[in-house]
């Protein structure tokens, strides 16, 4: 339960660079005050949980992402506008708003220029993980991938936030998609999205299986884990394919995300093949485009938003959603309830 009054609301805030995000920060109750000319105060709902990069914020071990303790926390949440500053003439109070600006989202309120916050129909949680990581899966998919209807589509990480997005948006295209996750349940998730051909990691040597079901055959590959499921993919690469590194999960030990290995010139240059990175954030020029993309799907019930199960609340439960999301045993979206449940 949050312990701020009316005049004030509480923040989770890193104060020490830590093995963990839970050793390193504190939840700070901060003063409630009213908007600056240009912003809003806006009171948050529902906060989406990137766990990997808040354990490297933690760490310090995030490259591109300069911090300066003591820091707040959080990348995504939704809430509803209180306030409105002066010049403000695109929102009013009421209306449902969601930000993916660090810092604006391990917090029970949040002060900011009108530009961090986006409009959305409603309040439901739904709208925080479509203007997130959905947006996240249209942009590395359509944008890095250059993905073209009918392809073989390989994803790894597919029961997760980022994954459940890239299958349902692949096969809404009417490609065949290869989703790797680990367990069974897991796996008849990620089959109940649209997934051809599933492979449990956990049960199946993914290398075996791309090598001996899809040789030569991937035209758009997904990877958010690194390691021998990198290999893996870039092995199988079509003529013409593209692996799209989305993050390098196996490889992340507290240290930057600096990621070594043997070079691949051999693996794609005969093939015509690609490897590219995906860093989202480089790429907001194109938000716009992929958030319509991806709001007609939705609309059109060809991509639904999953919640993980157990849900968790309130700025305490920020701690247990990152080490659930961290266990490898969530599926779907990690949020956290900051007031949004009815």
């Amino acid at each position: 339960m949050s312990t701020s009054g009316l005049n004030t609301y509480c923040a989770i805030r890193l104060e020490t660079i830590a093995p963990s995000f839970r050793e390193g920060c504190v939840i700070r109750e901060l003063p409630l005050s009213d908007p600056a000319p240009g912003e809003l105060r806006v009171r948050n709902l529902y906060c989406g949980i990137n766990g990997i990069f808040d354990t490297q914020i933690a760490r310090d071990a995030v490259d591109y992402v300069k911090i300066a303790l003591p820091t707040y926390t959080g990348v995504e949440a939704l809430g509803v506008v209180e306030a409105v500053g002066e010049g403000v003439a695109d929102f009013a109070p009421g209306d449902a708003v969601v930000t993916t600006r660090f810092t604006g989202g391990y917090r029970e309120a949040n002060i900011a220029p009108a530009a961090n916050f986006l409009k959305v129909p409603s309040a439901d949680p739904d709208w925080l993980a479509l203007c997130s990581t959905g947006v996240s899966a249209m942009v590395a998919l359509d944008v890095i991938g250059q993905l073209q209807p009918g392809e073989t589509v390989a994803i790894s990480a597919a029961a997760g936030g980022l994954g459940h997005f890239l299958v349902q948006i692949a096969a809404a295209r009417g490609c065949h998609v290869v989703a790797v996750c680990g367990g069974a349940q897991k796996a008849a998730f990620v089959r109940s999205l649209g997934a051809t051909r599933v492979i449990d990691y956990r049960a199946e040597d993914v290398a075996m299986v791309l090598g001996s079901e899809y040789p030569n055959a991937i035209d758009v590959a997904v990877d958010t884990v690194s390691g021998a499921i990198f290999d893996a993919f870039l092995a199988n690469l079509a003529n013409h394919g593209r692996l799209v590194v989305g993050g390098a999960a196996a490889d992340l030990n507290g240290v930057p995300e600096i990621i070594s290995g043997p070079r691949i010139a051999n693996a794609i240059y005969y093939k015509g093949a690609s490897v590219r990175g995906f860093m989202n954030g480089l790429l907001t020029p194109h938000w716009p485009e992929a958030r319509e993309k991806l709001f007609a799907l939705y609309a059109e019930g060809k991509v639904k938003v999953h919640f993980d199960t157990p849900r968790f609340s309130g700025l305490e439960g920020i701690y247990d959603a990152v080490e659930r999301l961290l266990s490898g045993a969530s599926s779907g979206k990690v949020i956290v309830d900051l007031g949004g449940a009815a």
